[in-house]
């Protein structure tokens, strides 16, 4: 089994499900007393969210890059960054590592792939959704095309993830919102949507929508696995 790096705490909610669905994506495959070999090392993300609300992206690069160091220096064998948003600054990072670095995008698109969906939508952070990291390495990688919410709704879904996953909280009413803007993706022609930031699972699940959801952060978990017993 190989030794898993994670790059957590943006947020901690998230990097939760993490631990939890790697370790029990390994016990699934292996059965018994079985876990996960996992480093991981989690940010302070008040520090990283004042960067980004500031635009600071090559200093955030900085800060990644040198935790990621440390994870491989203790022994990771290939590494996550648990977290969508924060692929912005994938490229500095892989340049400056040893160890494979498994993007999360293209393990979701994978998934997108086996399922032979074309179009979907895309949730998650401002920058997610409109910044062309995320969107332009589905597009040219793999031919799988986005689309968005209009510009109020992007700064509700946003605002949710937030003011209020990113805390621990979870309202009806955020619910009600994110479900009507599923469904207008879906009004564009979405197949699917991309859950593409990894707190939005603990808001929507899929028995709620007839539109497929993909879950982000349990897609990157389990191809972890996958490449961890591989």
């Amino acid at each position: 089994m190989k030794t898993i790096g994670l790059l957590g705490g943006m947020s901690w909610e998230s990097t939760v499900s993490y631990y939890k669905a790697i370790n029990e994506g390994v016990k699934a495959r292996l059965g018994g007393l079985h876990s996960a070999k996992i480093l991981l090392y989690s940010v302070d993300f008040q520090e990283i969210e004042t960067l980004m609300r500031q635009g600071q992206w090559e200093a955030i690069g900085e800060i990644l890059t040198s935790e990621v160091n440390r994870i491989a220096s203790a022994g990771a064998e290939f590494l996550l960054i648990c977290t969508n948003t924060m692929h912005i600054v994938f490229p500095r990072i892989e340049a400056a590592v040893d160890v494979p670095l498994l993007h999360i995008a293209d393990a979701t698109a994978k998934v997108i792939q086996s399922k032979n969906y074309k179009k979907v939508g895309l949730l998650g952070t401002s920058a997610t959704m409109e910044e062309p990291f995320y969107k332009d390495r589905l597009l040219n990688k793999y031919g799988i095309e986005t689309v968005v919410p209009e510009s109020a709704d992007r700064g509700l879904v946003h605002n949710v993830i937030f003011d209020e996953l990113c805390l621990g909280k979870i309202e009806d009413r955020s619910r009600t919102e994110y479900l009507r803007i599923i469904e207008n993706l879906a009004s564009q022609g979405a197949e699917a949507v991309i859950l593409g930031c990894t707190e939005i699972a603990m808001l929507v699940s899929p028995d709620q929508t007839p539109v497929p959801l993909l879950d982000t952060a349990e897609i990157h978990a389990q191809r972890a696995v996958e490449m961890a017993l591989a």
